[in-house]
């Protein structure tokens, strides 16, 4: 829940540019207001003033405690409450500084457990607050003061990203009574490594894989930050973050610090803690009397990490479940007993409340919905899809319900729906029109989790959570009449799914996640399962005679099924309760246990305690938060300036002095970006110095080469809108711009100019237009481009205004993904078409031009590509400490090019063809024992017109 480094890389790239990143907005009819307590600002839409002060007053209790244990009081915090979105995420970040909850609950119920969400965001995302001022201290401080936050981003790059969120994870464990170190569905697949003698080396562990199941940087960081706290005391990240930021520039430096506080490098911390996990978890393992189920056979390797998951059944024989997986995008499938398996559907932005519902033929799940223009507008609209028809149909509208189920009959659907104001309600719909028709009232604004209907069409049952726990309820759909099944529990339960007098539901009383029985006549308990790691998501045959469910294994969830007989099954009383608190030793340790708990007990209904005001966006509309050097892309070029966002995401400025290391030049900037209204505004103005070197008689003896120096000035201004536009399981998004640019030369003194400059012509007035479309299918991890999908790009430029220098250009280029051979080989077929009139300026190309081959301006330009991609290994490979290897991948290309001049001018040709062709390779890996991922590799071009080889070194980016 913490980012900055994708914003970081946005600022480097872009600084001195015509164009600045597109951030995430709302619209720009939403009212914005303000509380201020001593430590926090707390900004929040309009009718959001409640669950404001209460976020603050939390905030404000949480603060002392949370700071305790890395010996620093952070600097005052603006915080910003998103209520637009249907996300359930929060984060922090330095450019610029601040922190945002995206505050609509989760229905998963294995990320915010037992806590109320935003309870779980003050602790978890203050804690990282903590962990960047921290950096305020020796090297790092002087670099914050002398550049800004940037430098300051730049330099906790170091630290590795599992201390971050691992440390926030064992905060909220601690500190609170609930917390993702309580939940054994987070720990489930290192478990199961560690189980089935998977233990993965450090590297791996740290960078992943593209085959097995490495749990990500907040599980590997949880166990790896408490596991040096329980040997070396609570404060121990306290001492290495000292020795780390007082000075942070040598490679290793933050294992440096954990070896001089505990003896051991990063390395050996890691090799002890996975000897100690696994011994605690194979002791768990001991005397546990498992129960017995049959597994579903399936398609899918068991050497590619693949899930099955949420079966529903759709007939004595089948059932329905959620494939996705290393190698597979997102998609609904039909199993048998037999191994039959058969793709039903691929759904869009599939939003996974840890549930899926099938009825009458009929499957019913949520998926989110982007709005076309603003990022922080997101819905959650029903989709329901006929098995018999074949037919998907969009159920609801601009709707906010984050998970939904049929009823039995499938007439009528019920849904959870998290309104503006932080209020959850049940909402009954019809299934054919989408109508409400009826709305449970929820007066005291319980979290309801993942509802279902029993056999009768109108009772349902739903997990609730209180302040207190949780509990089963039924509630009448027609009355709205509520009757608690059991106590309230301080247990994280889920999945509740009725069966005749019975609830079947998910507990993890064991310590380990199982399916138990809750008996609605006697209120009696029962443990139904006992599987190694863990059985989910239960649910009934049709025959009603099997009980299914998904449990674990290092290569994947898979469904699994059991004989339902009530006699068996085990009396939760009898239950031993064998959980692994790992973060145990270390409540007595945090000085401010005690009071995060007593405060997380505050029901917080007192009246509002801070004042509040109107935010203003004009006036605070410039907030610099950095003020250093920025390097630019291609090496060739940095610049020194101040950048600002505000922030709420509309407006960014930049200014700054630049220098180009091509041609020795300086040049000044000043860029503006409002990105708040539905077309994005962009102005920006360069003033500097160029120089180039041309031969002024067309021949190339060394007399004949002239160079000179000039000034000039560059003003662009205009807009642009990107738009996104996916409904389905393609990406698909729109982007339109339109800019006017003018530049002035002055002191240019040579007898000649190359086409493509404005020399002695002085002032050049133009306009570009630009539009451009995608639409290519989901990719999974394994794929390395998309297998499916279209894109198409136009482009005009002209020079409408008259002038000594005039010119025009036009062009349209389109791409077709098609499937390879290999299940995640891609081709690719390009072509382009470019007209440039004829005048005394020539734009620069708006087309793609043969790899290796300079390009050449021609009146009409028509080009042409095929490029196959594809896997070669899926590799571990460790060099030292310096470099890990996880992917290898190949491409081969073969370009085209025709052009054609009726009347050749200097600096273009007449008539000419072009074709060359190549094989990459390139290699995915982390230096540094960094997570982000780089590619680089070496591009191989044989010109077959002229015969020349070319080797280049093939840099493709930052796998963020």
């Amino acid at each position: 829940m913490r980012y900055w480094l994708p914003i970081l890389l946005l600022s480097s790239l872009s600084a001195a540019a015509q164009t600045l990143p597109v951030l995430d907005q709302n619209p720009p009819s939403l009212s914005w207001y303000q509380v201020r307590t001593p430590h926090f600002r707390v900004l929040y839409p309009r009718g959001f003033d409640q669950t404001a002060q209460q976020t603050a007053r939390r905030l404000e209790q949480v603060y002392q405690p949370v700071s305790a244990t890395l010996k620093k009081q952070p600097r005052r915090l603006s915080v910003i409450l998103q209520n637009q979105t249907m996300q359930s995420n929060g984060f922090v970040t330095l450019l610029p500084r601040r922190s945002e909850f995206f505050a609509t609950p989760p229905q998963d119920p294995f990320l915010a457990g037992n806590l109320a969400w935003l309870d779980l965001l003050a602790v978890h995302e203050f804690r990282h607050v903590v962990q960047y001022d921290k950096a305020l201290q020796g090297l790092t401080r002087a670099a914050y003061t002398l550049f800004g936050n940037t430098a300051l981003a730049a330099l906790t790059l170091g630290v590795p990203d599992w201390f971050w969120e691992g440390d926030a994870v064992g905060t909220e464990s601690v500190l609170t009574g609930g917390g993702r170190g309580r939940i054994p569905h987070f720990d489930l697949g290192m478990r199961a490594n560690l189980l089935a003698g998977r233990r993965f080396s450090y590297p791996k562990a740290v960078g992943g894989s593209y085959r097995d199941n490495v749990p990500n940087h907040y599980v590997l960081g949880y166990f790896m930050s408490t596991y040096l706290k329980r040997t070396h005391g609570a404060a121990a990240w306290s001492d290495v973050l000292n020795r780390y930021y007082r000075f942070p520039l040598y490679p290793f430096s933050f294992s440096n610090g954990i070896k001089k506080t505990t003896r051991y490098r990063v390395e050996e911390l890691y090799d002890r803690l996975m000897a100690d996990i696994e011994e605690t978890w194979r002791k768990q393992q001991e005397g546990l009397k498992l129960t017995d189920a049959v597994t579903y056979p399936v398609k899918a390797s068991e050497k590619v990490f693949t899930n099955y998951q949420y079966p529903q059944s759709i007939s004595d024989q089948e059932v329905v479940a959620v494939k996705s997986g290393l190698g597979d995008i997102t998609q609904f499938v039909r199993l048998d007993r037999n191994g039959e398996e058969t793709r039903v559907f691929i759904p869009g932005l599939y939003n996974n409340p840890e549930m899926l519902s099938a009825a009458a033929g009929k499957i019913c799940w949520t998926e989110f919905r982007y709005d076309v223009r603003f990022g922080q507008k997101i819905d959650s609209e029903i989709k329901l899809y006929d098995f018999k028809t074949q037919k998907l149909r969009r159920l609801s509208h601009q709707s906010r319900y984050s998970v939904a189920a049929l009823s039995p009959d499938g007439s009528r659907v019920v849904a959870v729906r998290n309104d503006e104001a932080y209020q959850t309600r049940l909402v009954i719909l019809d299934s054919e029109t989408g109508q409400e028709l009826r709305v449970l009232d929820n007066p005291e604004n319980d979290f309801y989790v993942q509802p279902r209907w029993q056999e009768d069409n109108r009772t349902l049952v739903a997990v609730i959570r209180k302040r207190s726990g949780k509990t089963i309820q039924r509630i009448d759909a027609e009355t709205g009449t509520r009757r608690d099944l059991m106590p309230v529990v301080n247990q994280n339960i889920s999945h509740p799914q009725p069966w005749k007098e019975y609830v079947f539901y998910n507990s993890p009383q064991s310590g380990i996640d199982n399916i138990y029985a809750l008996n609605t006549q006697t209120g009696q308990t029962y443990q139904v399962t006992s599987r190694p790691l863990g059985a989910y998501h239960p649910t009934v045959s049709g025959d009603g005679k099997k009980l299914i469910f998904h449990d674990f294994r290092a290569s994947g969830h898979r469904i699994a099924e059991m004989p339902i007989d009530p006699s068996r099954w085990v009396p939760a009383g009898q239950v031993n309760d064998q959980s692994v608190r790992y973060f145990g030793p270390l409540i007595a340790q945090e000085p401010g246990a005690a009071a995060v708990r007593s405060a997380l007990a505050d029901s917080l209904s007192a009246p509002e305690e801070y004042p509040k005001s109107r935010y203003s966006r004009l006036l605070n509309a410039v907030n610099i938060y950095s003020w250093g050097p920025v390097v630019s892309s291609d090496g060739q070029s940095g610049t020194v300036g101040l950048q600002s966002q505000d922030l709420l995401s509309t407006t960014q400025l930049g200014v700054g002095l630049g220098y180009n290391q091509a041609e020795r030049t300086v040049n000044y900037y000043a860029n503006a970006s409002y990105q708040g209204w539905f077309p994005i505004l962009d102005v920006g103005f360069e003033r500097g110095q160029r120089s180039t070197s041309v031969y002024v008689d067309r021949r190339t003896p060394l007399d004949s080469l002239r160079s000179d120096s000039w000034n000039y000035n560059q003003l662009t201004a205009g807009f642009r809108i990107p738009l996104q536009l996916t409904t389905s399981k393609y990406n698909q998004s729109a982007y339109l711009s339109a800019y006017y640019n003018l530049q002035q030369v002055s002191g240019y003194d040579l007898p000649v100019r190359p086409i493509t400059e404005v020399g002695f012509g002085r002032v050049l007035n133009g306009l570009s237009y630009g539009l451009s479309y995608s639409r290519t299918l989901k990719m999974s991890k394994q794929d390395v481009a998309p297998r499916w999908g279209q894109t198409v790009s136009a482009v005009w430029r002209n020079t409408p205004f008259g002038g000594a220098l005039r010119g025009e250009v036009w062009a349209l280029q389109g791409s077709v993904y098609l499937p390879g051979v290999g299940k995640h080989h891609s081709l690719r077929v390009r072509a382009g078409y470019q007209e440039q009139m004829r005048g005394t300026y020539r734009f620069a190309a708006a087309v793609f031009f043969p790899r290796g081959q300079p390009y050449v301006s021609y009146d009409q330009l028509m080009t042409a590509s095929a490029e196959y991609r594809l896997p070669l290994l899926n590799p571990h490979w460790a060099v030292g400490r310096w470099l890990y290897i996880q992917r290898v991948k190949a491409a081969g290309f073969y370009d085209f090019a025709q052009g054609e001049s009726r009347s050749p001018m200097p600096g273009s040709a007449g008539y000419n063809q072009f074709y060359t062709t190549g094989l990459d390779v390139s290699f995915v890996f982390n230096v540094l024992r960094l997570r982000t991922p780089f590619e680089a590799g070496v591009r191989t071009i044989y010109n077959l017109k002229s015969g020349e080889m070319i080797v280049q070194p093939l840099v493709i980016g930052i796998g963020i």
